[in-house]
């Protein structure tokens, strides 16, 4: 699948890592650094504005590593980039770590995958089909 992609900012354009990766890379792109303090969140911009095919999306994800080691996160996760914007890519990190964490100019911060979504059509009923989990919900299939 081929998507325009218009590129604002100085940094190259995302990429998958491997060949069976699912999500690419977004840069940060700054002017100056950001400093997120413990339980702060912000707004980066990447410099990315895309336009995808009617019946996908664009899911904004955390970066496993950068939640595992500094424990910032996509406040949002995923963020859902519709087939109809056209605006500038802007991620929702947020610190959940302890300690400031400093964002720097093309530093990668979240990664990017394209799904493929359906459409529906409500039926309105007064009751639905029996399951065997039936009403049960959080927590009622166990640990």
């Amino acid at each position: 699948m081929t998507v325009k992609i218009y590129n604002t900012s100085k940094h190259e354009l995302p990429n998958y890592e491997s060949l069976a990766a699912a999500g690419m890379d977004l840069r940060a792109n700054l002017e100056e650094e950001i400093t997120l303090p413990p339980m702060g969140r912000s707004i980066i911009k990447t410099g990315l504005h895309i336009a995808l095919p009617i019946g996908y999306e664009a899911q904004v994800r955390p970066r496993s590593g950068l939640a595992a080691k500094k424990g910032i996160t996509v406040l949002n996760a995923p963020g859902t980039i519709d087939a109809d914007y056209r605006g500038e890519i802007g991620v929702i990190l947020v610190n959940l770590s302890n300690d400031p964490f400093v964002i720097k100019d093309g530093e990668r911060i979240a990664q990017l995958v394209i799904a493929k979504h359906e459409r529906i059509t409500w039926q309105e009923t007064t009751e639905l089909d029996e399951t065997q989990r039936g009403q049960a919900g959080f927590g009622s299939t166990g640990v």
